[in-house]
């Protein structure tokens, strides 16, 4: 042809294939993603045949990250954020510690040196953005407490990753790299760690005072035009704009940049709006992410290093796994936010190849390190949805053979029980909310002004402890164990609602509390027809979806209004 298209060439390949083998996965039972990252594979420089530009496709797959990070931004606020910052800071802290040093372990008994070892360590620590809130979604949590959590887990890790990065070159001359020029003293690196905390907390400052309000008021006046492909470009433009922006000046990641654009756009009252019409372009990158992923994939490796690709998948979904697990469980967290985190963080994705290709200009990393790496990262990323799947059968098998699985939500923990002075007026003919998220918050609000009391069980610990400083009844834990609602005093209640979305979750607490008190109504949200329609199905109470009620409630004003104007 007499112009370059590789560029066209990349982008119908990748989606094509992408489609086909995507069709195929799904037929068997299989994640979509896996058939994306097939499609990866066969259009990579690892496989004979059409090879794609692998320079693009990694440009392309980080507009993926950008839009999908601001899309989660513009559902989860900077108190979301702060609620879960007691377990998320130290608890990603130290997972990064464990999994870099089972890496770095791993590596020394290969006969690695020292600093390679650390580089392959750090590299196996932190886990995909997209492909995290890619299984959130997907299952309906990404609101939830659990969710919360993970992400909360996840920006912590982002801002951790953005920390080595820029150190990374300053340390290698320590690390073992002999091309590198040796830092001056302890000083100048101490000035290099001084700068950038400051260019991190300098872009945090200006998102949280500039961005909070400029960014509603642009969206605003976008909107007052009318155009919606304008509005819609305004919204890609703050998502991949801010994102360029602020890793340029301040030199944070893309996916963080993108992320504090959508929490500080959330404060608009066209979130939500911004948010659908972004949703298309989210899709069709985050399927170019993968496909890229896919593509970095060399086959040979299986070969030649079987035995250390099944130590490096080891670390990621067993090894990380569990340390996470035994950190949430360590502060008190219920089983099932340990294992939904545990399995959110059992893979590895963009930061991971950011920091080996790194290392390997730096002379930090072999060739057969960064290989290992992608093996890894290919792999986990197939079997995450595996872990997800297999969250509830574990926790049943738990529960039903160990007394001590069914205890863990319990034990010595003062907010799974209410305290013995709460009053027994607020434990009998009491309305049970499960999640104290927005539409919770709210609804314990019209409660308290029409004096009906209520007890809120809530997986977050930080919000337990909010509302007991405030003197409300509130219980920790995970509502769809029999023991939290019992706690709640559920069999004395008048009625259940249950705030979160998700049906399975919502089945399970419903079965739990007619067992306890038949006479009991129930109250469920859900944020789909579909989710509606399986509730409804299965007489499981009053359903309320979130558009339908909203346009109930407009249509019921305009008519009184009309009617008493007549």
């Amino acid at each position: 042809m007499p112009h370059n298209v590789s560029l066209i060439a990349l982008i119908a390949a990748g989606l094509g294939l992408a489609m086909i083998f995507g069709l195929i996965a799904s037929r068997l039972r299989v994640p979509p993603l896996v058939g994306y990252l097939l499609a990866g594979v066969m259009i990579g420089p690892g496989t004979p045949g059409f090879v794609a530009d692998v320079a693009l496709a990694g440009q392309l797959a980080e507009i993926g990250v950008m839009l999908l990070m601001f899309g989660v931004g513009l559902h989860f606020s900077l108190d979301d954020l702060l609620a879960v910052r007691k377990i998320a800071v130290p608890g990603a802290v130290v997972q990064i510690g464990v999994a870099t040093a089972m890496g770095a372990g791993a590596a020394v008994l290969w006969g690695w040196p020292a600093g390679e070892a650390v580089v392959f360590g750090l590299a196996l620590s932190v886990a995909s953005t997209v492909v995290l809130l890619r299984a959130l979604e997907a299952r309906g949590i990404l609101e939830s407490t659990n969710g919360r959590i993970a992400v909360g887990w996840l920006v912590v890790e982002d801002l951790a990753m953005v920390l080595v990065l820029v150190l990374l070159p300053a340390l290698a001359p320590l690390l073992g790299a002999k091309d590198v020029a040796p830092a001056a003293d302890a000083r100048t690196l101490a000035l290099t760690i001084g700068v950038t905390l400051a260019k991190v907390s300098a872009f945090i400052a200006l998102m949280l005072v500039v961005g909070r309000r400029a960014f509603p008021r642009v969206l605003w006046l976008v909107a007052k035009s009318g155009s919606r492909e304008l509005f819609t470009l305004c919204v890609v433009t703050a998502a991949v704009g801010v994102a360029y922006a602020s890793a340029l000046l301040f030199d944070v990641s893309f996916a963080l940049g993108a992320f504090f654009a959508g929490m500080m756009m959330r404060e608009s009252e066209f979130s939500h709006r911004a948010a659908e019409d972004s949703l298309p372009l989210r899709d069709a990158f985050s399927v170019l992410f993968f496909v890229s992923v896919g593509m970095l994939f060399d086959p040979t490796v299986l070969m030649a290093a079987p035995f250390k690709v099944l130590v490096v998948v080891a670390i990621i979904l067993v090894g990380k796994t569990v340390a996470a697990i035994a950190l949430v469980l360590a502060f008190r967290y219920p089983l099932n936010t340990a294992l939904t985190v545990g399995a959110s963080l059992a893979q590895i994705g963009e930061f991971s190849f950011i920091l080996a290709g790194l290392g390997v200009s730096l002379g930090l990393l072999t060739n057969e390190g960064q290989n290992l790496i992608l093996a890894g990262a290919l792999i986990s990323i197939a079997l995450n949805a595996l872990l997800f799947a297999c969250i509830e059968p574990a926790q049943a098998w738990a529960r039903a053979r160990s007394a001590w699985a069914r205890k863990l939500d319990l034990r010595d923990d003062p907010l799974a029980a209410l305290p013995m002075s709460t009053d027994r007026k607020l434990l009998s003919g009491q309305v049970v909310i499960v999640g104290y998220g927005r539409i919770g918050r709210h609804i314990a609000d019209v409660l308290a002004e029409h004096h009906i009391p209520c007890v809120v069980a809530d997986s977050n610990r930080e919000v337990v402890e909010s509302l007991r400083r405030d003197g409300k009844a509130a219980v920790s834990g995970d509502a769809s164990d029999p023991i939290v609602l019992v706690q709640a005093h559920i069999t004395r209640a008048a009625m259940l609602v249950v705030t979160t979305p998700d049906p399975i979750a919502s089945r399970k607490m419903v079965d739990i509390a007619r067992k306890l008190n038949p006479q009991i109504e129930t109250v469920l949200r859900s944020d789909n027809e579909d989710g509606a329609t399986l509730l409804r199905r299965e007489k499981l109470g009053e359903v309320f979806v979130g558009e339908q009620e909203l346009a109930r409630g407009m249509a019921s004003y305009v008519a009184g209004r009309v009617a008493v104007q007549a």
